[in-house]
């Protein structure tokens, strides 16, 4: 299976383990918390399973820029925090930062 497809799906399994950690309310709400555990788990899986082939800190950077870029919008969308100029240039940097990390793996 396509390395790069593994980690969008770990990518996607670390931004919905990270909303969860907001509804868990500390880890005292249970379902939430079993989100928490059952999406990070399946993120840390499928970032083990894509460094086999893909540079470590070109995955890692991959994983957590977009994992923390995609839940900066999933806070503003989903759970209506506040966005200003700055939180788009913070996310903007982001993506920039991985696609550099992209094009230096090349």
């Amino acid at each position: 299976m396509n390395p790069y497809f593994i980690l969008a799906c770990s990518i996607l399994a670390e931004v919905f383990g990270s909303s969860m950690l907001k509804l868990s309310n500390g880890f005292k709400n249970i379902y939430p918390s079993i989100g928490v555990i059952v999406g990070m788990s399946m993120a840390f899986y499928g970032l083990s399973v894509s460094i086999e082939t893909i540079p470590l800190g070109t995955a890692y950077a991959i994983w957590s820029g977009a994992g923390t870029a995609l839940t900066s919008v999933i806070g503003i969308v989903i759970y209506k925090e506040v966005v200003n100029i700055k939180k788009i240039a913070g996310i903007l940097c982001i993506i920039s930062g991985v696609v550099f990390m992209k094009i230096a793996t090349n």
